[in-house]
């Protein structure tokens, strides 16, 4: 069925294994830096308190969930933080990275704004389910 999903098994298996790769790598530089593990444990699922835009319809929720899970703004505040010598932003950006990147890794993407069970990865929670069931081959 790889021909025919969207996006197809190739590409969201390739996504995946980049989520993987970039999710290590922040927790790699994580310790190299030397970063507090008690902030990491307290902030790594930081980003989805986006989901608390929910209330604020569908549409404009995939906003900010997008926004709060996009690597662009972990990685501005990373090189902000480093070049500023700001060595908290350099942590708190490495470790909103590692989010983003187990996140991909395990499948969850970006959302659609009409549909938040559909994401760049593809379907997720219960419209994957019913997706399995109606094609369990």
């Amino acid at each position: 069925m790889d021909g025919l999903s969207i996006p197809p098994t190739s590409v969201t298996r390739l996504l995946r294994l980049d989520g993987l790769a970039v999710g290590v790598a922040a927790i790699a530089a994580y310790a190299v830096i030397g970063g507090n593990w008690w902030l990491f444990a307290a902030l790594i699922l930081a980003p989805d308190l986006s989901f608390l835009a929910l209330g604020l319809g569908p549409r404009r929720a995939a906003q900010i969930y997008n926004i709060a899970h996009s690597y662009a703004l972990p990685v501005v505040l990373g090189g902000i933080g480093h070049f500023a010598g700001i060595d908290s932003m350099v942590a708190i950006s490495l470790i909103w990275a590692a989010h983003i990147g187990i996140d991909r890794a395990v499948g969850y993407g970006l959302k659609y704004p009409a549909a938040p069970d559909h994401t760049h990865l593809g379907l997720i929670g219960k419209a994957r389910k019913a997706a399995r069931l109606a094609d369990p081959g």
